[in-house]
């Protein structure tokens, strides 16, 4: 039994960036930090933070006053800037660039003049972020379904802009629907999602064509780790999201000789290495890593933290 494991997998560099804002903020301004959310979806990143002195809360009225205060790489909407503002709280915004990328390209749209539409799922904290952004009303959809109901003219002057963590395929067909119902219509290629969930996608896709069964590690609740098991399920593959190692099954590995072995955008190397242990405990005697874009893009801190 062997073990393919996916390049690239786990951590992004807007992860790498939100992770190292607060734990250099831990370093220089001391415990406790509070951060607003989690800083990404995953519990042993906040486990580990915790055990430092960083305290998650989910709104601002739990900081107290003059606490230093750390935004989520998700990002915050509006109100919450204004609100820290207002309160004087020092703030270290730790949301991904390319997320801000997002809200810049949303704003500039509205100025010109255009309604718009967001493709992502509600309720998740980047697209609670987003909406909060932008200053006029904002349609949420997440299938081509949903366009056919949108309540716009034809003609009317619109945009989209997309959740950086969904399915590149998916957001494709949403976006073709779209420019197929309306006629003046603008929007970021699908290459302007997260590069990230591109090629962690696109590992997936390739590994699929080697492996009997997938495993990806990350949360239940990070977008681009469910759509990564979506997409081994959708090749025809039995597909397992598992937070760690104590999730695996042995079942699952039963007459299997290929296993691939991924995670998501905000899982660390540290539980792929445990996993990896555990399947060599059941059996796998050799670890085959893939060839694959190898990601070097660093993300700045924020001024106050580069020294």
């Amino acid at each position: 039994m062997r073990v393919i494991l996916a390049q690239p997998r786990g951590f992004c560099a807007g992860v790498v960036r939100a992770i190292d804002i607060v734990e250099r903020a831990l370093e220089k301004y001391q415990a406790p930090i509070y951060v607003r959310h989690e800083i990404v979806h995953n519990r042993h990143v906040v486990d580990s933070l915790k055990a430092k002195g960083a305290i998650f809360v989910e709104e601002l009225s739990e900081v107290p006053d003059g606490a230093h205060t750390v935004f989520s790489a998700h990002g915050v909407a509006k109100s919450v800037v204004q609100a820290a503002a207002a309160r004087k709280l020092p703030v270290l915004d730790a949301t991904c660039p390319l997320v801000s990328k997002v809200h810049a390209q949303a704003k500039r749209y509205v100025r010109h003049g255009r309604t718009m539409i967001l493709i992502g799922h509600a309720g998740h904290p980047e697209v609670e972020g987003t909406i909060g952004q932008i200053d006029a009303p904002t349609f949420l959809i997440s299938t081509v379904e949903e366009v056919a109901s949108l309540p716009l003219p034809a003609g009317a002057p619109l945009a989209y802009v997309t959740q950086t963590t969904l399915s590149v395929d998916d957001t494709k067909a949403v976006i073709v629907a779209l420019k197929e119902r309306f006629t003046d219509i603008v929007g970021p290629d699908t290459t302007d999602i997260c590069y990230a969930t591109q090629h962690r996608q696109t590992a997936v896709r390739d590994m699929c064509k080697m492996a009997d069964v997938i495993l990806v590690v990350g949360a239940k609740n990070s977008s681009n780790s469910n759509r990564l098991c979506e997409i081994g399920k959708e090749e025809g593959l039995p597909s397992y999201l598992i937070a760690d190692a104590s999730a695996l099954d042995p079942a699952w590995l039963v007459g299997k000789e290929s296993i691939g072995l991924t995670a998501g955008a905000s899982a660390p190397e540290e539980l792929i290495r445990e996993v990896i242990d555990a399947l060599k405990r059941l059996g796998a005697d050799e670890v085959v890593p893939m060839d694959g874009v190898k990601e070097d893009i660093e993300f700045r801190l924020p001024a106050e933290l580069r020294t």
